[in-house]
């Protein structure tokens, strides 16, 4: 059974850059819903008990259409804002630092620059998606964009994320309306770069 994620700060805790009500309505009503329809999707498919990068990995392995194409949405929404969620802090803010801040700027040039791209990808996605940092199996750091809830696991790329930012309107449309390119810029400043180098570390 897939358990959804716990908040480990306040809905308000990341005020002013994303506002309380978003932040219930995004974790107890979208990912709420992702996660128990996962569940039943799951459990209806027989693989209820796999770990979730591996059931997203592997979505051509459940035959059954409907019960795949269910599980890479709300699958792909349960794993997605695992992530988004847990790479946030009232204490976030700032640049990385150590072995991934060296990656970082070995990779993009500068962490202005990875902003400058991460920022191109995230507001260059037509409709709803997200844009992402990922470690590939070699160790390179990487960014990319996809559409709806898919992730660069669920597309088959072998690559494993690291950093999440969600531009489905429902993250940001309550309090910064059709402007994704200004919650975009306000979100580096609730960005916990110490749980982004941890998932860096675990993944290098």
């Amino acid at each position: 059974m897939f358990e959804q994620y716990k908040l480990p700060y306040s809905y308000d805790a990341l005020e002013p850059v994303i506002d309380a009500e978003t932040m219930e309505t995004h974790h107890s009503k979208h990912h709420a819903t992702y996660t128990a329809t996962l569940n039943t999707l799951a459990e209806k498919a027989g693989v209820d008990d796999v770990e979730i990068t591996k059931l997203l990995a592997n979505l051509s392995d459940i035959s059954d259409e409907t019960l795949r194409n269910g599980i890479r949405n709300n699958g792909g929404g349960y794993y997605n804002h695992n992530l988004y969620f847990k790479i946030m802090s009232p204490n976030g803010g700032g640049e990385p630092t150590g072995a991934l801040k060296e990656k970082m700027d070995a990779t993009f040039g500068s962490y202005e620059e990875f902003k400058e791209k991460i920022t191109a990808l995230a507001t260059g996605q037509f409709g709803s998606g997200w844009a992402w940092m990922s470690v590939t199996p070699s160790g390179d750091l990487v960014l990319s964009n996809s559409g709806n809830q898919d992730n660069p696991i669920s597309l088959g790329t072998g690559n494993t994320p690291i950093f999440a930012l969600d531009v489905w309107e429902h993250a940001y449309y309550l309090k910064y309306k059709n402007l994704r390119a200004a919650y975009v810029k306000e979100f580096f400043n609730v960005v916990d770069w110490d749980a982004v180098a941890a998932l860096y570390e675990a993944r290098k």
